[in-house]
């Protein structure tokens, strides 16, 4: 059974995302829900991605709460930018910051946060010393930056993943 269907509550998830996009509970949207899903998950379980557990789920919850809250801040931010341009000189810039994470899913964790959030992007990720470059609509203090990818993010993660 593992042979065919190498992650069971995934492919339940797919089916049932599946079902919900078509907006029918036919017999063939479940038939095709089913068939897509598992084609899906087979080319996922043939990459052959690496193992992982979190350490701490409640945390998750946590760390949500706060990405969520600083998403919120930031989009304010960025509206305060663009609305009155004039009002304060603005600049923009890459940052380079070094981590002390190392857990794949983690780092993936931590690309996705600082791109969902607006003003932030991450541009690079350098796996021999471990940093990440990011580019920054509003760089005013490079050091508050760091403190908040290493202080509010990378603690977290870590306590999650490693």
């Amino acid at each position: 059974m593992k042979r065919w269907w190498p992650y069971p509550l995934l492919t339940a998830a797919l089916v049932a995302m599946w079902l919900l996009l078509t907006e029918s509970v036919a017999l063939g949207s479940i038939l095709m829900g089913g068939i897509l899903a598992t084609v899906a998950l087979w080319g996922f379980a043939a990459l052959d991605p690496p193992g992982g557990r979190l350490k701490r789920p409640r945390a998750v919850f946590a760390l949500a709460a706060l990405v969520m809250a600083d998403i919120a801040r930031s989009n304010l931010a960025v509206v305060k930018i663009i609305l009155n341009p004039r009002k304060t000189e603005r600049v923009s810039g890459f940052l380079h910051i070094p981590l002390d994470m190392r857990a794949p899913y983690g780092l993936a964790t931590l690309a996705c946060i600082i791109t969902a959030t607006p003003g932030t992007i991450w541009v690079e990720y350098n796996s021999a010393n471990n940093t990440i470059l990011l580019h920054i609509l509003d760089l005013v203090d490079e050091s508050t930056w760091i403190d908040t990818i290493k202080g509010r993010y990378e603690k977290r993660l870590m306590e999650i993943f490693e």
